[in-house]
């Protein structure tokens, strides 16, 4: 460290007892921030001074007389609008002149209004589209961004048309809608009225209806009232007919027994016929009752009955009915409620023809018992009559007329009570109809309360339609709030004027803007800047010398110490260059978010830059040199520093992340405009990984390129004409196993190096001649080859780079090889005892070497 800092402290002093000296440090600090100041102050605000372009304009048109528009001359009134339009410098003149001086680039555009535009613009409200043509001429060699602002003015006078345009066809739609106001009015509030008397309508039909399904729903929730009464008669009619059944079988069984007992005592006395009489009587009396009460309930189970079969039937009319009135109203949604309605009226007309039938039937049972029941009285009196007769013939054929009439009683009795058997399974189907008769009334109710439900929501529709139409009618909201409102003049009629602003511009654009600049010139600051840094780097590499001379220093510093030592007086000088021109730049009044970051973001990329130059400037020379002027050249379009990155062609969207301006230019918007999280710090740790690579190629590679820096150099003597920095410290000329092969055998050593350097000498016109033609010839090809393609510019520039690098890698291949075989044969020509001291002085080859090799040279 002391040997760098000796050497910084010796080249300082040095500038500093040189008076001409400082004048070249004061012109390498100052001349490079001029660039920066001139162009930022230069660019501070191009577009606030657009008056100066001019741009000539040509009024052809005669105007128009329109029957929908009227006389319209829009040419007019076009000059008259941009007469007051300040963005261009606006000029009027005729066709001849206006093309004159575009030509001579006197004006940078000219705009022809022709003579039919109007009457073309008025062909368009008429329903002709053919549209109006505007003649803009530019000339694009006068200026190439000129052009570019002419354009704007083209879009500016196109606007400017569209405006007029706009303006003319509001004022006469205005004129009609006004016109039209009157019967428009009238019209809406006759429709209004018809609309309101039809909605009243449609409600009063729906309250019509919902009154009927309320009574039909009554009617049906008493229809399981009158169900039950007649299940409770067919329930207690049942009963009935068991019991008189099993009297009539007892009665059979008695008349049997007293058939019997005639039969046995037929020699008795009338006592035993008056006890056969009375149990006939008994007998008889008790059928009779038996058979009346069976009668009776059968009669008032076919009138319950009858009542429930009325009753149904008035349903099933009435819910026709309602049917019938829904069909008619018409009402939305109300189908699929009428389709219910239908199949459960269809369900209930079933259910009463089951019930007439079996009304019927209960009829025709209530006649048989009752016929029956007047049987078994006659044949009870027929029987009596007959034992009161057999008293006095009882000897003469009476008993066997007994018997007869016992055997026909028995018989009645056996049918009446098969019949009364019969009757029971008719009574359950009764009871079943009947159920059923309850169930399609209870679910004619549920479908009867669906739609009244539907009903009432659509008539709580209809009454918020007719209140909404109602309050439209009578008030005027439309007419005082919104757009309308600000469309409407004072009079209640439309105003063109400001239909025209709103149909020009129906939007508001609320700008914000995030990270605002002030200024265009500051907006371009991070880019200027970067190429004064840039460009003072370079002055510094290629004004100063690279080499650091052995003059004043009392070490022998190395090959690394000598590097440190350059790049920190270069650094220093940079950094005061930096600093400069960011301190102008405040001046001028370039907006900055933070003033000590933004200057130390300079300093840094300064040094970084010096870094760059220094690195390759040494290592390569000349060439090194050379390349620093392509970086840079090519980092202007490819660090966006001017244009978003994303409108630059590929190649420079892939080179983007390998420039170090893209990550300079970043940090200083950074400190300019306002700090994103950590981008600074990314930014900048970024650009030093640049550093960090360019410190590696100073430090590690140049040391082993000490052969082709003396070749070069040696060469660039030989020339006369190109100034060179020769180098301080001379590197190894050889290879320690060239020395020792020489030492084991000279001369087979000797042997075998000329024989290789006289086969190379051959060889190597052949090799520069076809590295000529290759390095002419392929260009040549491919600028054939891209010139017949589409889109391939930087393609055909990256590739004439590349091939140009490559033979320009091969020639210095070429000299390397040969230089590399004449250091061998001058080696070969070195006695033993030279070439031992060379092998003793390899660590010191600054102060022997060189002696050494010319004394070989000499023999």
């Amino acid at each position: 460290m002391s040997n760098v800092l000796e050497i910084v402290l010796r080249d300082i002093k040095r500038l500093l007892r040189v008076p001409a000296a400082w004048v070249v440090l004061f012109g390498l600090i100052f001349i490079p921030p001029l660039y920066a100041w001139f162009n930022i102050a230069g660019f501070w605000n191009p577009y606030g001074n657009t008056e100066g372009i001019e741009v000539s304009v040509v009024n052809n048109d005669k105007g128009t007389d329109s029957k929908t528009l009227g006389n319209i001359d829009l040419g007019k009134q076009i000059v008259k609008q941009l007469k007051n339009n300040k963005k261009l410098g606006w000029r009027f003149d005729d066709e001849s002149e206006a093309m004159r001086r575009v030509k001579s680039g006197e004006s940078y555009a000219a705009i022809v209004i022709p003579k039919n535009f109007s009457s073309r613009v008025a062909d368009i409200i008429d329903g002709d589209n053919t549209q109006p043509v505007l003649e803009y001429y530019v000339n694009e060699k006068a200026n190439a961004l000129a052009s570019r602002m002419t354009d704007t003015g083209a879009s500016t006078v196109d606007s400017q048309v569209n405006e007029t345009f706009v303006s003319t066809v509001s004022k006469t739609i205005s004129g009609i809608v006004n016109k039209a106001d009157d019967d428009i009015h009238a019209k809406t509030n006759t429709a209004t009225a018809d609309t309101l008397a039809d909605l009243n309508k449609a409600q009063q039909s729906i309250a019509d209806i919902r009154s009927s399904i309320t009574d039909l729903t009554t009617t049906l929730n008493d229809v399981p009232n009158k169900t039950k009464a007649a299940q409770d008669t067919l329930n207690k009619t049942q009963k009935a007919a068991a019991d008189t059944s099993k009297q009539l079988n007892d009665a059979s069984s008695t008349i049997t027994q007293t058939q019997g007992t005639l039969n046995a005592f037929i020699n008795n006395t009338g006592a035993s016929l008056d006890q056969g009489s009375g149990l006939l009587s008994q007998a008889s009396s008790q059928s009779n009752i038996a058979i009346n009460s069976i009668a009776a309930g059968l009669t008032k189970a076919n009138g319950d009955a009858g009542s429930a079969l009325s009753t149904a039937q008035q349903i099933n009319k009435d819910t026709a009915n309602l049917i019938n009135e829904l069909e008619s109203a018409g009402l939305p949604g109300s189908d699929t409620a009428i389709d219910n309605l239908k199949q459960q009226n269809k369900t209930l007309g079933d259910s009463i023809k089951a019930l007439t039938d079996l009304n019927t039937n209960l009829g025709s049972t209530t006649n048989s018992t009752v016929n029956a029941a007047n049987g078994i009285n006659t044949s009870t009196q027929t029987t009596l009559n007959n034992l009161s007769n057999a008293r006095t013939t009882l000897g003469t054929g009476a008993l066997p007329q007994l018997n007869t009439g016992l055997n026909g009683l028995s018989t009645v009795a056996a049918t009446s009570s098969a019949n009364l058997t019969s009757q029971t399974s008719l009574i359950t189907q009764s009871s079943l109809v009947l159920s059923q008769l309850n169930q399609a009334a209870d679910t004619t109710t549920k479908a009867l309360a669906g739609t009244d439900k539907g009903l009432a929501g659509l008539q709580d529709h209809l009454s918020t339609l007719t209140t909404d139409i109602t309050a439209l009618s009578n008030s005027s909201t439309l007419e005082n709030s919104g757009l309308l409102a600000q469309s409407i003049g004072g009079d209640g009629k439309l105003d063109a004027a400001k239909i025209a602003d709103f149909m020009l511009s129906p939007t508001v654009l609320d700008t914000k803007v995030v990270y605002p600049v002030s200024t265009y010139g500051s907006g371009m600051a991070p880019l200027f800047t970067n190429l004064t840094l840039w460009v003072g780097a370079f002055m510094l590499v290629v004004l100063l010398k690279l080499e650091v001379d052995d003059e004043g220093l009392e070490g022998d510093p190395t090959p690394g110490q000598r590097y440190w030592g350059r790049w920190i007086l270069l650094a220093l000088i940079a950094s005061t260059q930096a600093i400069v021109t960011v301190l102008g730049e405040l001046i001028i009044g370039v907006q900055c978010h933070n003033v000590p970051v933004f200057i130390i973001t300079a300093i840094l990329a300064s040094m970084v830059y010096v870094s760059i130059t220094y690195a390759l400037s040494t290592s390569f020379m000349h060439v090194g040199k050379a390349l620093c002027v392509a970086l840079i050249i090519i980092q202007i379009p490819g660090s966006s520093g001017m244009y978003p990155i994303e409108m630059m062609p590929k190649f420079f969207r892939v080179m983007y992340p390998f420039f170090p301006f893209t990550y300079s230019i970043n940090a200083l918007r950074e400190t300019i405009a306002g700090f994103y999280h950590a981008d600074w710090f990314v930014n900048m740790g970024k650009l030093m990984i640049f550093a960090l690579l360019f410190f590696i190629l100073g430090l590690a590679v140049k040391p082993h390129m000490g052969n082709l820096r003396r070749l070069v150099d040696r060469q660039l003597q030989a020339s006369d004409i190109i100034t060179n920095e020769p180098p301080s410290h001379k590197s190894h000329e050889y290879r320690l196993t060239q020395a020792l092969s020489l030492l084991a055998n000279k001369e087979e050593y000797r042997k075998s190096i000329e024989k290789r350097a006289r086969k190379f000498a051959l060889l190597y016109p052949k090799l520069m001649h076809g590295a000529l033609i290759a390095g002419i010839v392929v260009p040549a090809i491919m600028a054939i080859t891209f010139s017949l393609t589409t889109g391939t510019k930087v393609v055909a520039l990256a590739a004439w780079v590349i091939w140009f690098l490559a033979i320009i890698i091969f020639l210095v291949s070429v000299e390397s090889i040969r230089d590399s075989l004449d250091r061998q044969v001058r080696l070969g020509n070195l006695d033993d005892d030279a070439v031992r001291t060379l092998l003793y002085e390899r660590k010191k080859p600054r102060k022997k070497t060189a002696g050494l090799l010319k004394r070989g040279e000499a023999r």
